[in-house]
Formats: structure tokens, C-alpha cells, sequence
């Protein structure tokens, strides 16, 4: 008989696989990149492909996932994963043109999107066919420390394996722990609790998403302004983390210690984990939400901004754990503040847009950032980063003058009965 804590067990299980995986690629990929005869602005541009893909395979694959069955959507994830790690590699051995590179980025975009909201989708429902009376909090919370430990060591280790063999050796490595992850996943996810959505087509499905999307939550005044905040600060962070790799290693001053470079990956792993226990502290220092964001956003920007200008090693190093650690804490808070304002009715569609916004802010940002650093280097690149991502920062007291009803750090956490707006 499967229980509450099997669920959990499964779940914890999938969540330290797949990011295991993920991760063995993460502190190497702009540099296999740019070992593949990539410049700066075409390896952000592929990067920038990727996101590309995110956003528009979100929706469609989150009508699989409703309609088909999140267990199937998982799977799909994983396979899709699996043969674009593959292509990856093929496309570095034999020297690729940059359409090609551009192609597979989407198709590993599109991977990603079936693990989207699937797995946490199986895991609310599974939980309730168990009859699981606890804190969903306490769960996503574990969950959250498995997949911060979880890139830490995959993200150190793939530095050193490819330091020590060659920048393909991750990419198999990867690859391996798709396929475990996928026979797991065959093995012991299980759609209980799942109730298929009516087959009424993808078309209408699209069209109630936007429409949904659009009432309620682009209408919804504090949340839109959030909302357009999210291309300024996300679409820089996809750039600020990639690019860190080449930095490191530029102001190391030996371009083939990759271990050097998986730091960049592990800091940031390392800063997911402690930001997100740093939010009770959070929560006694700052007395609304967007207050706590806007103090984010602002100590993001200086960070940037100092990453460019200093040339030693160690200070960006330290600069980088502290972006890490202000945008990990400042995660669940803005969380936290969308999801007082929205109705349950809604939360996955608005979500899914909110989602889509930080996307497209990353589609335009990274060849932009990456043709900086083609041109000037990346110590400009960084300075021109800190200045896109101030442009948040407006949006975000925007939101605090609306004085909605979530922004109160002493209220509840929990969803508002109806949207102000």
C-alpha cells in the first residue's frame, strides 16, 4: 500500500536524481560552448534558444500533464533530456554551425517544461489520496535542501571530471543519470489522485490559459507589477550565473581549470540552500515583502555592478555568494506575495505567465549581455547586467504603494480569498 511518506520518499528520490543530473553540465556549459568554436554572443544566444524553448513548450506541456497524466509528462522530460544531452554532445564533437546548436537548445528547453509543474502537480495529488495532513511547506522545503545538495555535488564534480578528462565527460555522465532517473520514475511514480481534465483540444486549452492569465493577474495591479519586474531581474541572472563560468576562469588566469569554474555552480547551489533558511530572519528584519525585495533587488545590483569592476578572484567570488544569497531569500517572499493575491482557481495559470515574462526577459538579456562581453568583456558585461537589472527596481515599489493585502510580512502566508486588483 503506498503511503504519505512513500509519496514523499518518491518525490524526494526524483527531485535529487533529476537535479543531480541537471547539474553535472551546469558548472561547465558556457565553456563546452565556446570549446565548440561558439563566440560569447552565439553561446548566449543558444542559451537564450533554451529559454526560448521554457517559454513557449510551458503551456502545451502542462495540457499533458492535465490531460495525459503528470506521471507521462515527467517521463517525457526525462527522455527529452536524455536525447538532447546526447545531441549536445554529438553537435561539440563535430564542430556544429550555430543553427544547430540554437535547434537542441530548444528541444532541452522543451525537456525541462515537462518537469514543469508535473512533478509538483503528482506530488499534491498523491499526497491527498494518502490522506497526508501535514504542511506542504515542510515538504517543498526538504525537497528545496535535496535539490541545493543535489547541484552542489553535481555541479563540483562535473568541474573536476571535466578538468581532469575533457568538457564532453559530463555531458555522458548526465546522460546516465537521465536514464536512472527515468527508471525510477517507471518504477515507483504512480498518478494516484489524478483526475484527467476533459479533452476539449489544446487550442481551447491555450486560450483559456491566456485568458485566465490576463483577468487575473495582469489585472491584478500588484501582481503586474511584479510581473514586469521579472524580465529585468531574471533575464540577468540566467547571464550573471553563465557567464561567471569564463569570468572565474579569466581572472584565475588559466582557462582549462574547470574545477575552478564548477565554483560558480556550487556557490550558487550552496546560496539556495542557506537563503532559503535565512527567511525566518528575513521575515523579523523587514515588515513587508516588497520592502525585502526591493532591498534584494538593490544589493543584486551592487554585487553586479562590483563583480565588474574588481579583478580579483576572491572578491568575485564573494560578490557572487552574496547575489546568490539575496536572490535565494528574496525567492520565497515574492512567492509569498503573489500567491496571497491570486485565487486557487488560477494559481498555475497565472503562475505559468508570471513564468513566462522572466522567460522572455531572459530571451532578449542574454545574446545582448553575451554580445557585450564579445565586445567589451565581461567586467562591462556585468556593469551593463547591474543597470538592466535596476530597472526592477521601479516596478517593485510600484507594487509596495499598492498596499495589498499579502505585502504584510506579520499576515499569513495563505492564499487571499479573492484578488485585489
Amino acid at each position: 500500500m503506498t503511503t504519505a511518506l512513500t509519496v514523499q520518499r518518491t518525490y524526494l528520490t526524483l527531485t535529487v536524481l533529476s537535479t543531480l543530473a541537471a547539474s553535472f553540465i551546469w558548472g561547465v556549459n558556457t565553456l563546452f560552448l565556446l570549446d565548440a568554436g561558439l563566440s560569447n554572443t552565439q553561446a548566449f544566444a543558444a542559451n537564450a534558444f533554451f529559454t526560448a524553448g521554457q517559454m513557449i513548450f510551458e503551456v502545451p506541456t502542462g495540457i499533458v500533464a492535465d490531460v495525459r497524466g503528470r506521471k507521462l509528462s515527467f517521463i517525457l522530460g526525462a527522455v527529452t533530456l536524455f536525447v538532447s544531452t546526447i545531441l549536445y554532445l554529438y553537435l561539440w564533437n563535430v564542430g556544429a554551425p550555430f543553427w544547430a546548436w540554437a535547434a537542441t537548445s530548444a528541444f532541452l528547453g522543451l525537456g525541462f517544461t515537462f518537469f514543469t509543474g508535473a512533478t509538483e502537480a503528482w506530488l499534491v495529488d498523491a499526497l491527498d489520496y494518502t490522506g497526508y495532513t501535514g504542511p506542504l511547506e515542510s515538504v517543498f522545503a526538504r525537497a528545496q535542501v535535496a535539490a541545493g545538495a543535489s547541484m552542489l555535488v553535481g555541479s563540483v564534480a562535473g568541474g573536476f571530471i571535466a578538468q581532469a578528462t575533457n568538457l564532453g565527460v559530463p555531458y555522458i555522465i548526465r546522460a546516465v543519470f537521465l536514464l536512472v532517473t527515468l527508471v525510477v520514475a517507471v518504477l515507483m511514480m504512480h498518478d494516484l489522485g489524478f483526475t484527467p481534465a476533459a479533452k476539449t483540444g489544446p487550442v481551447d486549452e491555450i486560450r483559456t490559459v491566456l485568458r485566465a492569465s490576463v483577468d487575473n493577474g495582469w489585472r491584478n495591479r500588484p501582481v503586474r507589477w511584479l510581473m514586469l519586474a521579472a524580465p529585468f531581474t531574471t533575464g540577468v541572472m540566467f547571464y550573471a550565473f553563465y557567464a561567471m563560468q569564463p569570468y572565474l576562469l579569466e581572472l584565475y588566469g588559466d582557462p582549462t581549470a574547470y574545477g575552478i569554474a564548477g565554483l560558480a555552480a556550487a556557490i550558487v547551489a550552496g546560496a539556495q540552500i542557506i537563503g532559503g533558511l535565512s527567511v525566518p530572519m528575513m521575515r523579523r528584519v523587514f515588515r513587508f515583502r516588497t520592502q525585502a525585495l526591493a532591498v534584494a533587488t538593490a544589493v543584486s545590483v551592487g554585487a553586479l555592478v562590483f563583480i565588474g569592476l574588481t579583478s580579483s578572484l576572491v572578491v568575485a567570488i564573494g560578490l557572487l555568494v552574496i547575489w546568490g544569497l539575496v536572490f535565494a531569500a528574496a525567492m520565497p517572499m515574492r512567492q509569498a506575495y503573489i500567491n496571497g493575491l491570486i485565487e486557487s482557481e488560477q494559481r498555475a495559470t497565472i503562475l505559468s505567465f508570471d513564468a513566462l515574462m522572466g522567460s522572455a526577459g531572459g530571451v532578449v538579456a542574454q545574446p545582448a549581455l553575451g554580445r557585450a562581453a564579445d565586445v567589451w568583456g565581461y567586467s562591462t558585461s556585468y556593469l551593463i547586467a547591474g543597470g538592466i537589472q535596476l530597472l526592477a527596481l521601479p516596478f517593485i515599489l510600484l507594487a509596495k504603494r499598492e498596499k495589498a493585502e499579502s505585502d504584510a510580512i506579520g499576515q499569513p502566508d495563505a492564499p487571499a480569498d479573492s484578488a485585489s486588483g
